[in-house]
């Protein structure tokens, strides 16, 4: 696990700094505090900060092939890559280290740009080859790394994140006002845009190839939600149990001491007792709680770590949230208003004290169509020519319940008279469209159209309902929000953090799979459920979903408080012009008043107004 940076000139301009280079190395220093390595020439210079993992001793990078002309620098872990080294040598190519690393540098000196579609794993990656003048940058299939670049006509710049891009002179730092709409939508800007009009994200499962000063990416995968397998209940658990077995042990492969997060949910529940079939030694399982009944899983968590009998280890955390807010800003680069950010940085925290690699159960959702949301969403379809009755039926309810519960209602109510997919992306979105236009200040309101619809109209409109929305959040919400968080807050703390539920197989498998057996009777994960019973008591597979929230409510009438009227009140958040100031205020009155839950959009215009104060009004480099 690394974090890469690096830029290329086009021909004709001034050679790479490397001054730059380690002024953009260092800012990333906490993705890879093991070792740093550099590859300079008159046209690119590549650098990497290395987080070791795989064959600490031989792993340095840059990763060369043939000879030299292929420079390479790598973040991620390529979980085939035993078998396509024994591939590689059996066409001739000679190693020279045990790492991964240089794995992909000689795949991609023996097949080009193909050979990305044969990595099984997460990364992002550069590659110089010396003697075509050329730059290929690359993603992994789903967005488990993360890869910003910026270009015009003298330059190309990338890095691991945003951060390392604001260390170059020149770099612009314009706000692009479509992305902050999409951020006071959604708490996230979707890829391939970014905060900063100048910087784009690569998409996953694509890779960009710089020559001669310009730029084209290409896409090399993308899941496929129009197959279908026929294939019997006895079998396909039998199948997807094989292919989970595989995925956990495959990321298991390390030279340093591991563990994993344990919420004592299904999905991080399977990981671990995959995890102690291949363990010869008692799996470290880490867990974290609040002192808020509501919000602690601990209970839980202990359970099953009883059951599996794993070393485990938990921690109740009455968190600085101010100080944390103010932390995660700077770790998270974009603004970002997923308040689970917080426990995931808290328990990545606690484990590091032990472990540099951990397993989590991420993506259980959105691979197995876990979220209640689903089940709410194709519940709703199926009340066909009635959704309108019903509709106005809830919005008269909510008028006469009032407080936080009419306030929810009245959400239900606007989604359902929505058409798709607006009437889904509601119930991912964090604010309402009538709470952006009210929040967003008058210079960016106007001219927006949302992203994610072009996304789905790029899906085909033959798949299931199911298939529509699991591929729009395979599209953005995973990527831009679940995995942002889990990369960000894992190597903020110089953790590697491994996804087995993004193993290429079991997710082509699972959707691949007749809809009853992942949505039955109500109920999500219907075919992981099944197959969790080989090694999870009952209570676990029975227990609800609760998620990995954080007390907001309570927190912006505590502790949080006196940071959300000082910010509101003071003359920059007021002079910035991107957020209304009494849009803001009226929203926190009424979660003081209890007149409606507004925690989520006061969490939103918080972390907005400190990174602006962070990433803007700090002065760029010379």
């Amino acid at each position: 696990m690394c974090g890469i940076i690096g830029l290329v000139v086009a021909p004709g301009q001034q050679p790479p700094d490397a001054g730059v280079g380690r002024a953009m190395n260092d800012a990333i220093r906490h993705r890879g505090p093991d070792d740093e390595g550099y590859y300079r020439d008159a046209r690119v210079l590549l650098g990497m900060r290395r987080l070791a993992i795989i064959d600490i001793a031989g792993g340095h990078q840059p990763m060369s092939a043939d000879g030299g002309r292929i420079q390479l620098v790598f973040n991620g872990e390529i979980y085939n890559y035993r078998e396509l080294r024994a591939e590689l040598q059996a066409l001739g190519r000679e190693f020279h280290s045990a790492s991964d690393s240089e794995v992909v540098a000689q795949a991609f000196a023996e097949w080009g740009e193909r050979c990305f579609a044969r990595l099984d794993g997460m990364f992002a990656l550069a590659v110089w080859d010396r003697r075509t003048q050329t730059l290929v940058l690359a993603r992994d299939r789903f967005g488990e790394k993360p890869l910003f670049y910026a270009h015009d006509d003298a330059r190309l710049l990338f890095a691991s994140e945003l951060k390392a891009l604001i260390e170059v002179p020149g770099l612009r730092r314009e706000l692009d006002p479509a992305a902050l709409r999409s951020y006071v939508r959604y708490g996230y800007v979707p890829t391939p845009a970014s905060i900063f009009a100048s910087v784009r994200k690569l998409p996953p499962g694509c890779y960009l190839r710089c020559s001669d000063g310009r730029i084209a990416v290409e896409r090399y995968y993308t899941l496929d939600f129009g197959r279908r397998q026929a294939i019997g209940a006895a079998d396909a658990e039998q199948r997807l149990a094989e292919l989970l077995d595989r995925a956990v042990h495959s990321r298991m492969v390390a030279d340093v001491p591991f563990g994993a997060f344990l919420s004592g949910g299904l999905d991080s529940s399977t990981v671990v007792a995959l995890m102690t079939r291949h363990s010869s030694q008692r799996v470290r399982t880490y867990s974290i709680g609040f002192k808020e009944a509501a919000y602690n899983e601990l209970s839980d968590a202990r359970r099953v770590a009883e059951h599996l009998g794993t070393d485990h280890h938990e921690l109740v955390v009455e968190p600085d949230a101010v100080g944390l807010l103010e932390q995660l800003v700077w770790y998270l680069d974009e603004p970002f208003a997923d308040s689970s950010a917080v426990p995931t940085f808290l328990v990545s925290q606690l484990a590091r004290t032990q472990v540099a690699m951990v397993l989590t159960g991420d993506a259980g959702d959105e691979t197995f169509a876990g979220y209640t949301r689903y089940l709410r969403f194709l519940a709703l379809q199926r009340l066909g020519p009635l959704k309108a009755s019903v509709a106005l039926a809830a919005r008269a309810g909510a008028s006469l319940v009032g407080g936080s519960f009419g306030y929810r209602l009245r959400g239900v109510a606007e989604r359902m008279r929505m058409p798709f997919p607006d009437s889904y992306l509601g119930s991912v979105a964090m604010s309402r469209p009538g709470t952006v236009r009210d929040l967003l200040g008058a210079a960016v309101r106007d001219g927006y159209e949302d992203p994610l619809h072009a996304l789905a109209r790029g899906g085909s409109a033959r798949h299931s309902m199911l298939d529509r929305i699991v591929e729009l959040d395979f599209g953005s919400y995973l990527p831009d929000d679940i995995l942002v968080k889990v990369d960000r807050m894992a190597m903020a703390n110089s953790l590697e953090g491994r996804v087995p539920f993004l193993d290429p197989a079991v997710v082509e498998f699972v959707v691949s799979l007749p809809e009853n057996l992942r949505v039955r009777h109500g109920r999500g994960k219907h075919i992981l459920r099944r197959v969790a019973e080989r090694w999870l008591p009952a209570d676990v597979l029975a227990k609800p979903k609760q998620g990995f929230a954080i007390p907001l409510g309570q927190w912006f009438r505590g502790p949080l408080r006196p940071l959300a009227e000082d910010v509101l009140a003071s003359r920059a958040f007021r002079e910035r012009g991107l957020i209304d100031p009494a849009a803001a205020r009226a929203c926190l009155d009424d979660h003081l008043a209890g007149r409606a839950d507004r925690g989520e959009s006061l969490w939103l215009v918080l972390s907005l107004e400190l990174w602006a104060r962070r990433f803007l009004d700090a002065a760029p480099r010379a």
